[in-house]
């Protein structure tokens, strides 16, 4: 019996992974295409990215009655704060956004559960549209470009190695009431290797040092799980198993962009003092 089952289930194991690699090459080579040609070219692009995640999130919060139109107005003049300004300019936008959001449900039909209404809204804010417009500012810093690539591949190494550590020696659960799956070994692994990842990327780029490059590491490695678990805990609430269905069985873009969304601004942050 344990042989048979032993059999069934790693090549499940193995067609599972194979398929998360597949779904993954398309969103890689976009966020390649975008993040070299900068400029408006990648701001349109996060942006459209963001539209994506941000209509996921409001299609998980239906019955919360978001004000979807406040929230996308919110997203696109982040973007363009991000792009044209400077972060003050964000954190303007930002600011001008929960007021918006305000005046949308005063002259809206929602009266009952208007609290509800405005927080569902600004939680798409916050969590989709400042990190997209911390990505803008990442990509428009010297050198953006090439930092931005070194988040990508510390946070998809990182998530790709918690997992397969996970499921090869994990034990420990991480958060069983929020995601059962995880597990502190796979965690503790996922960390080493998007601090690696980071690390070895940055021997191909000679104006950043070894330990600069250590520093983006560690802030990818601890922000990238708090990422993939708050999605979680957003879809254990709302009983949902996945954001979306871009990725076929592998969920939306919110699901495979999660960790990118408490990445990208940690990044941009560490880089901003560095340079």
């Amino acid at each position: 019996m344990s042989g048979r089952d032993g059999s069934n289930r790693e090549p499940r194991k193995a067609s599972d992974l194979t398929l998360r690699i597949l779904y993954a090459i398309p969103l890689v080579g976009l966020a390649l295409f975008l993040i070299i040609e900068g400029g408006i070219i990648a701001a349109i692009g996060f942006l459209v990215i963001g539209i994506l995640c941000m209509h996921e999130l409001f299609e998980m919060l239906a019955s919360f009655r978001p004000v979807r139109l406040a929230g996308f107005l919110s997203l696109v003049g982040l973007v363009i704060a991000a792009h044209f300004g400077t972060p003050f300019q964000v954190v303007l936008v930002m600011t001008a956004s929960i007021a918006l959001v305000v005046v949308c449900v005063l002259a809206g039909p929602i009266r009952d559960g208007a609290t509800i209404a405005i927080a569902a809204t600004l939680l798409g804010v916050v969590w989709i549209g400042l990190p997209i417009g911390h990505a803008v500012l990442l990509r428009d810093l010297p050198h953006g470009g090439a930092i931005m690539i070194d988040v990508l591949v510390g946070t998809f190494l990182g998530d790709s190695a918690a997992y397969l550590g996970g499921r090869a020696f994990g034990h420990r659960k991480l958060a069983p009431s929020i995601s059962p799956n995880k597990t502190v070994e796979g965690w503790v692994i996922g960390m080493v290797v998007a601090v690696a990842g980071v690390w070895f990327a940055g021997f191909y780029q000679d104006w950043l040092s070894g330990a600069d490059a250590l520093l983006i590491g560690l802030g990818v490695a601890v922000f990238a799980p708090l990422g993939d678990i708050f999605s979680s805990l957003v879809k254990r609430d709302v009983g949902v198993k996945d954001t979306g269905r871009v990725f076929g069985p592998h969920g939306g873009a919110l699901d495979r962009l999660d960790a990118l969304l408490f990445t990208l601004p940690v990044g941009f942050y560490i880089w901003s003092a560095l340079l």
